[in-house]
């Protein structure tokens, strides 16, 4: 049985993102901090929808994250559990951190977007 602690996932710095995770059994962990307030919804363009089609199980441990729906808004604060449908955009604040589970495919995916999102953002 696989076991995780933070300081035993690879870690990824994205200057206001930090993300630490793993994948086992087709489904990928994160554990992820904000250090700044982020918008998600220019990191996604190119996706269905332009919203990220992944679905999320996870536990808020500090802060809040909200997730923008075409219809509504959702927010879950620390020490809430959640499950997010695909069609979302996050909208952490800064200083949350949350432990995700996700389907390791489908996030790939929406990493790849929000990675070439950022290059392009950035000039590269």
């Amino acid at each position: 049985m696989p076991t995780f602690s933070k300081d035993s996932l690879v870690t990824t710095d994205h200057g206001p993102v930090e993300d630490a995770h793993a994948e086992v059994d087709g489904w990928a962990v994160n554990i992820t901090s904000f250090k700044a307030d982020i918008d998600g919804t220019p990191l996604l363009k190119g996706l269905p929808g332009d919203h990220c089609n992944c679905p999320h199980w996870g536990y808020v441990l500090k802060g809040s994250m909200t997730f923008r729906f075409p219809d509504h808004d959702e927010v879950v604060r620390a020490g809430e559990a959640f499950y997010v449908p695909g069609g979302h955009i996050p909208l952490p604040a800064a200083g949350t951190e949350y432990l995700q589970f996700s389907p390791a495919d489908e996030l790939r995916r929406t990493s790849e977007a929000i990675e070439r999102n950022m290059a392009a953002m950035q000039g590269g």
